[in-house]
């Protein structure tokens, strides 16, 4: 389970960041920052993990629980459908979490990236945390905000492109979104440079 130990070890203001979307093939790419005091609530202690380790209903409820909890501060950050296309996913990612530190309501002095490659030009010093959201509370909690976060925003958009089934499958290549694709074609909010979307628009010209 996570814990608050690299946190410490860092001293200081320490913000944990993660990311989520990079392999869907709709929507943007999500990352979240979030600095944690040192005294969290044992409900948020003990509960905190990976967000793919948790159904939805307890990620829904966690993040919930950090945006109430005082002492908690949360920056989240977003690259769009025309930023990952311009300029690669990988660089779109280091957008989004560039973003979310940004938006934290002060600036921290580490930030624990999630993963083992740490973004250019942060506003601060950086650590990479190779599964981090396993290790970290505050990655945890900065995957948990980022997931469900990034699930709103394409359950909202599939309210306008039901074909996709987005609300299920968070824009994931799966069986019933592609099936969307071949019935309702390719939208706006497709990655037009993800392989399986090139291929559909190529076919069609």
């Amino acid at each position: 389970m996570p814990d608050l130990s690299l946190e410490r070890e860092c001293g200081g203001i320490v913000a944990g960041v993660d990311e989520v979307g990079r392999g869907p093939w709709a929507g943007p790419v999500v990352a979240a920052a979030v600095i944690l005091p040192p005294d969290l609530p044992g409900e948020l202690a003990d509960g905190l993990d990976d967000s793919k380790k948790l159904k939805a209903a307890r990620r829904e409820f966690l993040c919930a629980a950090l945006k109430d909890c005082a002492g908690i501060d949360i920056g989240i950050g977003a690259a769009s459908v025309l930023e990952i296309e311009q300029h690669n996913i990988l660089a779109a990612t280091y957008i989004a979490m560039r973003r979310a530190l940004d938006a934290l309501g002060q600036i921290p002095q580490t930030a624990l990236i999630d993963g083992n490659r740490l973004p250019p030009d942060l506003p601060c010093d950086g650590r990479t945390v190779i599964k981090g959201d396993s290790i970290s509370l505050s990655i945890a909690a900065a995957s948990i905000v980022a997931k469900v976060t990034r699930d709103r925003i394409m359950t909202d958009l599939s309210a306008r492109y039901p074909a996709y089934c987005w609300e299920r499958n968070s824009g994931y290549g799966t069986q019933q979104h592609q099936d969307g694709l071949k019935t309702a074609g390719v939208t706006c909010h497709h990655r037009r440079t993800y392989a399986p979307i090139a291929r559909m628009l190529n076919a069609r010209c």
